[in-house]
Protein backbone atom coordinates (compact mmCIF):
# COMPACT_ATOMS: atom_id res chain seq x y z
CA UNK A 1 0.00 0.00 0.00
CA UNK A 2 1.46 2.78 -1.02
CA UNK A 3 2.04 5.97 1.27
CA UNK A 4 -0.36 8.56 -0.91
CA UNK A 5 -2.83 6.12 -0.66
CA UNK A 6 -2.63 5.32 2.88
CA UNK A 7 -2.68 8.94 3.56
CA UNK A 8 -6.11 9.74 1.36
CA UNK A 9 -7.75 7.11 3.61
CA UNK A 10 -6.23 8.38 7.03
CA UNK A 11 -7.54 11.77 5.65
CA UNK A 12 -11.19 10.98 4.63
CA UNK A 13 -11.28 8.98 8.15
CA UNK A 14 -10.34 11.50 9.97
CA UNK A 15 -12.59 14.16 8.23
CA UNK A 16 -15.27 12.42 8.29
CA UNK A 17 -15.02 12.17 11.87
CA UNK A 18 -15.47 15.21 12.67
CA UNK A 19 -18.85 15.77 10.25
CA UNK A 20 -16.43 17.59 7.66
CA UNK A 21 -16.89 15.43 4.37
CA UNK A 22 -18.29 12.13 4.29
CA UNK A 23 -15.90 8.95 3.37
CA UNK A 24 -18.43 5.95 3.92
CA UNK A 25 -16.11 3.37 1.50
CA UNK A 26 -13.77 3.87 4.47
CA UNK A 27 -15.46 3.49 7.52
CA UNK A 28 -15.27 -0.46 8.11
CA UNK A 29 -11.13 -0.02 6.85
CA UNK A 30 -9.78 2.50 9.06
CA UNK A 31 -9.10 1.64 12.79
CA UNK A 32 -8.89 5.28 15.36
CA UNK A 33 -8.22 4.27 19.01
CA UNK A 34 -8.29 7.85 20.16
CA UNK A 35 -12.11 7.93 22.15
CA UNK A 36 -10.92 11.65 23.54
CA UNK A 37 -12.45 15.17 22.51
CA UNK A 38 -9.63 16.24 20.54
CA UNK A 39 -8.53 15.17 17.27
CA UNK A 40 -6.03 15.47 14.87
CA UNK A 41 -8.02 17.01 11.09
CA UNK A 42 -4.58 17.29 9.35
CA UNK A 43 -2.81 15.02 7.07
CA UNK A 44 -0.75 12.72 8.68
CA UNK A 45 2.88 12.06 7.96
CA UNK A 46 3.48 8.40 6.63
CA UNK A 47 6.80 6.84 5.61
CA UNK A 48 7.30 3.03 4.28
CA UNK A 49 10.00 0.44 5.99
CA UNK A 50 10.27 -2.31 3.89
CA UNK A 51 6.67 -3.96 3.31
CA UNK A 52 5.49 -2.02 6.40
CA UNK A 53 3.60 1.61 6.06
CA UNK A 54 3.68 3.88 9.54
CA UNK A 55 1.44 6.40 9.76
CA UNK A 56 1.74 9.15 12.21
CA UNK A 57 -1.07 11.87 13.65
CA UNK A 58 -0.83 14.14 16.66
CA UNK A 59 -1.93 17.18 18.57
CA UNK A 60 -0.96 19.45 20.74
CA UNK A 61 -3.35 22.04 22.90
CA UNK A 62 -2.60 24.39 25.45
CA UNK A 63 -6.52 25.12 26.93
CA UNK A 64 -7.04 27.89 29.74
CA UNK A 65 -10.45 27.31 31.25
CA UNK A 66 -12.31 29.76 33.21
CA UNK A 67 -14.55 29.21 35.79
CA UNK A 68 -17.76 31.40 35.01
CA UNK A 69 -19.49 30.72 38.32
CA UNK A 70 -17.53 32.01 40.65
CA UNK A 71 -13.82 31.50 39.13
CA UNK A 72 -12.12 29.02 41.72
CA UNK A 73 -11.53 26.52 39.18
CA UNK A 74 -9.60 28.94 36.54
CA UNK A 75 -6.38 26.82 35.32
CA UNK A 76 -4.17 26.58 32.26
CA UNK A 77 -3.25 23.15 30.99
CA UNK A 78 -1.35 21.00 28.32
CA UNK A 79 -3.16 18.29 26.39
CA UNK A 80 -0.58 16.05 23.75
CA UNK A 81 -2.43 13.55 21.74
CA UNK A 82 -0.38 11.51 19.50
CA UNK A 83 -1.37 8.25 17.35
CA UNK A 84 0.72 5.42 15.38
CA UNK A 85 -0.31 3.22 12.83
CA UNK A 86 2.28 0.37 11.83
CA UNK A 87 0.51 -2.08 9.02
CA UNK A 88 0.83 -3.99 5.82
CA UNK A 89 -0.75 -6.45 3.97
CA UNK A 90 -0.07 -9.95 4.04
CA UNK A 91 0.65 -12.64 1.33
CA UNK A 92 -3.01 -13.66 1.31
CA UNK A 93 -4.29 -10.29 1.30
CA UNK A 94 -5.27 -9.48 4.54
CA UNK A 95 -4.31 -6.01 5.90
CA UNK A 96 -3.03 -6.45 9.31
CA UNK A 97 -2.55 -3.48 11.73
CA UNK A 98 -1.23 -2.91 14.87
CA UNK A 99 -2.07 0.74 16.42
CA UNK A 100 -1.46 3.09 19.56
CA UNK A 101 -2.49 6.09 20.67
CA UNK A 102 -1.32 8.22 24.09
CA UNK A 103 -2.63 11.25 25.62
CA UNK A 104 -0.90 13.40 28.49
CA UNK A 105 -2.82 15.81 30.56
CA UNK A 106 -0.78 17.82 32.72
CA UNK A 107 -3.92 17.67 35.52
CA UNK A 108 -6.65 15.20 35.26
CA UNK A 109 -9.72 17.10 37.59
CA UNK A 110 -12.51 15.89 38.53
CA UNK A 111 -15.26 18.99 39.37
CA UNK A 112 -12.57 21.86 40.46
CA UNK A 113 -10.39 18.94 42.41
CA UNK A 114 -7.09 17.45 40.36
CA UNK A 115 -7.63 14.00 40.51
CA UNK A 116 -4.07 12.63 38.71
CA UNK A 117 -1.05 15.16 38.14
CA UNK A 118 0.80 15.34 34.69
CA UNK A 119 -1.28 12.05 33.84
CA UNK A 120 -0.66 9.52 30.47
CA UNK A 121 -2.43 7.12 29.34
CA UNK A 122 -2.54 5.17 26.58
CA UNK A 123 -4.45 2.47 23.92
CA UNK A 124 -3.26 0.06 22.03
CA UNK A 125 -4.96 -2.30 19.47
CA UNK A 126 -4.27 -4.70 16.97
CA UNK A 127 -6.54 -5.53 13.70
CA UNK A 128 -7.19 -7.91 11.02
CA UNK A 129 -8.73 -6.84 8.11
CA UNK A 130 -10.50 -8.27 4.27
CA UNK A 131 -13.51 -8.61 2.44
CA UNK A 132 -14.74 -10.12 5.19
CA UNK A 133 -14.43 -7.42 7.53
CA UNK A 134 -12.14 -6.60 10.22
CA UNK A 135 -11.43 -8.13 13.76
CA UNK A 136 -9.67 -6.31 16.34
CA UNK A 137 -7.95 -6.96 19.53
CA UNK A 138 -7.09 -4.76 22.43
CA UNK A 139 -8.34 -1.51 24.32
CA UNK A 140 -11.28 -1.38 21.51
CA UNK A 141 -14.23 -0.63 23.94
CA UNK A 142 -14.83 2.93 22.31
CA UNK A 143 -14.98 1.79 18.89
CA UNK A 144 -18.61 0.96 18.14
CA UNK A 145 -19.39 4.26 20.51
CA UNK A 146 -17.21 6.91 17.88
CA UNK A 147 -18.63 4.77 14.85
CA UNK A 148 -22.35 5.64 15.66
CA UNK A 149 -21.91 9.08 18.11
CA UNK A 150 -23.02 12.66 17.12
CA UNK A 151 -20.46 14.81 15.65
CA UNK A 152 -18.00 16.59 18.05
CA UNK A 153 -18.38 20.33 18.22
CA UNK A 154 -16.00 22.67 17.27
CA UNK A 155 -13.46 24.95 18.69
CA UNK A 156 -13.55 23.93 22.67
CA UNK A 157 -17.22 22.72 22.54
CA UNK A 158 -17.81 19.69 24.59
CA UNK A 159 -20.83 18.91 25.23
CA UNK A 160 -22.19 17.06 28.70
CA UNK A 161 -23.81 14.03 29.17
CA UNK A 162 -24.50 12.96 25.33
CA UNK A 163 -23.51 9.64 26.03
CA UNK A 164 -25.18 6.40 28.26
CA UNK A 165 -23.65 6.60 31.68
CA UNK A 166 -22.61 2.73 31.19
CA UNK A 167 -19.05 1.94 30.26
CA UNK A 168 -17.10 -1.12 28.89
CA UNK A 169 -13.83 -2.18 30.22
CA UNK A 170 -10.70 -1.18 28.27
CA UNK A 171 -9.67 -4.49 27.48
CA UNK A 172 -11.68 -6.89 25.02
CA UNK A 173 -12.15 -8.05 21.32
CA UNK A 174 -14.53 -6.05 18.61
CA UNK A 175 -15.52 -6.80 14.53
CA UNK A 176 -17.22 -4.65 12.23
CA UNK A 177 -17.87 -4.87 8.90
CA UNK A 178 -19.57 -3.36 5.92
CA UNK A 179 -22.47 -4.44 3.48
CA UNK A 180 -22.49 -1.91 1.12
CA UNK A 181 -23.91 1.82 2.82
CA UNK A 182 -24.63 -0.47 6.25
CA UNK A 183 -21.72 -0.88 8.56
CA UNK A 184 -21.84 -3.43 11.59
CA UNK A 185 -19.99 -3.04 14.52
CA UNK A 186 -19.83 -4.71 17.76
CA UNK A 187 -17.57 -4.94 21.17
CA UNK A 188 -17.02 -7.55 23.86
CA UNK A 189 -14.79 -6.83 26.78
CA UNK A 190 -13.44 -8.37 29.45
CA UNK A 191 -16.39 -8.72 31.20
CA UNK A 192 -18.66 -9.94 28.87
CA UNK A 193 -20.14 -6.24 28.66
CA UNK A 194 -20.89 -5.99 24.72
CA UNK A 195 -21.93 -3.02 22.36
CA UNK A 196 -23.49 -3.24 19.44
CA UNK A 197 -24.01 -0.82 16.33
CA UNK A 198 -24.85 -0.11 13.19
CA UNK A 199 -24.51 2.63 10.87
CA UNK A 200 -26.62 3.56 7.19
CA UNK A 201 -24.87 6.37 5.34
CA UNK A 202 -25.71 7.09 1.61
CA UNK A 203 -25.77 10.48 -0.25
CA UNK A 204 -29.20 11.67 -2.00
CA UNK A 205 -29.37 14.69 -4.40
CA UNK A 206 -27.13 17.03 -2.85
CA UNK A 207 -27.19 16.09 0.69
CA UNK A 208 -25.39 13.10 2.63
CA UNK A 209 -27.77 11.17 5.09
CA UNK A 210 -26.20 9.26 8.27
CA UNK A 211 -28.42 6.91 10.46
CA UNK A 212 -27.31 4.85 13.38
CA UNK A 213 -28.31 3.02 16.19
CA UNK A 214 -26.40 1.27 18.80
CA UNK A 215 -27.41 -1.38 21.85
CA UNK A 216 -25.00 -1.14 25.10
CA UNK A 217 -25.03 -4.22 28.20
CA UNK A 218 -22.38 -2.93 30.69
CA UNK A 219 -22.30 -1.40 34.04
CA UNK A 220 -21.88 2.31 35.34
CA UNK A 221 -20.20 3.15 38.78
CA UNK A 222 -20.90 6.34 40.45
CA UNK A 223 -18.16 9.02 41.24
CA UNK A 224 -17.74 8.64 44.71
CA UNK A 225 -19.36 5.64 45.04
CA UNK A 226 -19.00 1.62 45.18
CA UNK A 227 -22.30 1.00 44.31
CA UNK A 228 -22.26 -0.72 40.76
CA UNK A 229 -25.44 -0.35 38.18
CA UNK A 230 -25.98 -2.67 35.59
CA UNK A 231 -27.35 -0.54 32.75
CA UNK A 232 -29.21 -1.66 28.98
CA UNK A 233 -28.96 1.12 26.67
CA UNK A 234 -30.26 2.09 23.06
CA UNK A 235 -29.63 4.98 21.39
CA UNK A 236 -29.96 6.59 18.23
CA UNK A 237 -28.29 9.44 16.10
CA UNK A 238 -30.03 10.98 12.89
CA UNK A 239 -27.76 13.50 10.33
CA UNK A 240 -27.90 15.46 7.53
CA UNK A 241 -24.91 17.07 5.78
CA UNK A 242 -25.48 19.95 3.45
CA UNK A 243 -22.37 22.01 1.43
CA UNK A 244 -20.56 22.68 4.74
CA UNK A 245 -23.14 22.52 7.39
CA UNK A 246 -24.13 19.62 9.13
CA UNK A 247 -27.52 19.24 11.74
CA UNK A 248 -27.92 16.06 13.82
CA UNK A 249 -30.17 14.81 16.26
CA UNK A 250 -29.47 12.30 18.86
CA UNK A 251 -31.81 10.31 21.58
CA UNK A 252 -31.16 7.39 24.13
CA UNK A 253 -32.82 5.91 26.43
CA UNK A 254 -31.23 3.70 29.83
CA UNK A 255 -32.20 1.82 32.84
CA UNK A 256 -30.20 1.44 35.38
CA UNK A 257 -30.40 -1.26 38.19
CA UNK A 258 -28.56 -2.25 41.42
CA UNK A 259 -31.41 -4.11 44.01
CA UNK A 260 -33.57 -1.26 45.10
CA UNK A 261 -31.88 1.31 43.50
CA UNK A 262 -33.41 1.35 39.91
CA UNK A 263 -33.67 4.12 37.55
CA UNK A 264 -34.57 5.03 34.19
CA UNK A 265 -33.13 7.80 31.83
CA UNK A 266 -33.45 9.43 28.82
CA UNK A 267 -32.15 11.93 26.63
CA UNK A 268 -32.37 13.67 23.49
CA UNK A 269 -29.40 15.68 22.08
CA UNK A 270 -29.29 18.05 19.37
CA UNK A 271 -26.61 20.51 17.11
CA UNK A 272 -25.61 22.34 13.93
CA UNK A 273 -22.29 22.80 12.71
CA UNK A 274 -21.08 25.11 10.03
CA UNK A 275 -17.69 26.08 8.34
CA UNK A 276 -16.93 29.27 6.38
CA UNK A 277 -13.71 29.29 5.02
CA UNK A 278 -11.03 29.65 7.82
CA UNK A 279 -13.66 29.82 10.60
CA UNK A 280 -15.92 26.60 11.80
CA UNK A 281 -19.01 27.42 14.26
CA UNK A 282 -20.90 24.42 16.72
CA UNK A 283 -23.98 25.20 18.36
CA UNK A 284 -25.06 22.06 20.69
CA UNK A 285 -27.79 21.40 23.51
CA UNK A 286 -28.75 18.10 25.67
CA UNK A 287 -32.04 17.95 27.84
CA UNK A 288 -32.52 14.95 29.88
CA UNK A 289 -34.25 13.19 32.69
CA UNK A 290 -33.51 10.06 34.91
CA UNK A 291 -36.40 9.31 37.51
CA UNK A 292 -38.15 13.01 37.15
CA UNK A 293 -34.63 14.84 38.02
CA UNK A 294 -33.33 16.64 34.74
CA UNK A 295 -30.33 16.84 33.24
CA UNK A 296 -29.26 19.84 31.21
CA UNK A 297 -26.13 20.87 29.09
CA UNK A 298 -25.59 23.57 26.12
CA UNK A 299 -21.88 24.15 24.46
CA UNK A 300 -20.86 26.96 21.81
CA UNK A 301 -17.71 26.39 19.90
CA UNK A 302 -15.56 28.30 17.33
CA UNK A 303 -12.72 27.44 15.87
CA UNK A 304 -10.58 30.31 14.04
CA UNK A 305 -7.88 28.30 11.37
CA UNK A 306 -4.75 30.51 11.64
CA UNK A 307 -1.96 28.15 9.39
CA UNK A 308 -2.50 24.84 8.42
CA UNK A 309 -2.20 22.79 11.70
CA UNK A 310 -2.98 25.51 14.00
CA UNK A 311 -5.60 27.21 15.23
CA UNK A 312 -7.48 29.62 17.71
CA UNK A 313 -10.46 27.62 19.77
CA UNK A 314 -12.84 28.95 22.34
CA UNK A 315 -15.53 26.71 23.75
CA UNK A 316 -18.42 27.95 26.06
CA UNK A 317 -19.74 25.14 28.34
CA UNK A 318 -22.63 24.36 30.63
CA UNK A 319 -24.12 21.15 32.59
CA UNK A 320 -25.99 20.85 35.61
CA UNK A 321 -27.52 17.90 37.08
CA UNK A 322 -27.82 17.02 40.51
CA UNK A 323 -29.74 12.79 40.61
CA UNK A 324 -30.03 10.66 43.89
CA UNK A 325 -31.88 7.38 44.12
CA UNK A 326 -32.26 5.65 47.35
CA UNK A 327 -29.40 6.85 48.85
CA UNK A 328 -26.92 7.25 46.06
CA UNK A 329 -25.78 10.46 44.17
CA UNK A 330 -25.98 9.19 40.53
CA UNK A 331 -24.32 12.30 39.25
CA UNK A 332 -24.03 15.76 40.11
CA UNK A 333 -22.65 18.42 37.86
CA UNK A 334 -22.60 22.17 38.26
CA UNK A 335 -19.97 23.70 35.13
CA UNK A 336 -20.16 27.06 33.41
CA UNK A 337 -16.93 27.44 31.51
CA UNK A 338 -14.79 28.83 28.72
CA UNK A 339 -12.23 27.52 27.54
CA UNK A 340 -9.84 29.21 24.88
CA UNK A 341 -6.56 27.11 23.49
CA UNK A 342 -4.08 27.95 20.48
CA UNK A 343 -3.77 24.04 19.38
CA UNK A 344 -1.48 22.73 16.98
CA UNK A 345 -2.52 19.37 15.00
CA UNK A 346 -0.48 16.92 12.26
Amino acid sequence: MSPGKVLQRQVCALAFAAGVVACPALLAQEVSLNYERLSSLEEPLATELGDVTLVLTGLVDTPLTVDMEDGSDTHADFIGNVQLTAQTQLPNRWRTALIYFGQYVSDRRLATVVVADHEYTDNVALSVGSYWGTALAGNVSGIVREQTRRRRGAGNASLAFDDVYGKLEDDGGGYHVRFGPWVLGAVVDQDENFDIGVVYQRPTGNRDYRLSARYTDSVYTPEGTARTFSTRAFSAVGEIIYGSTLWDLGAGYEELEAGEGNADRWYVSAGGRIKKGVLSLSVEGHYGQIESEDEVSAALGIQYDLARGLSANLGLNYAQAKVDRNSVRLMDTKEKQATLSIRYSF
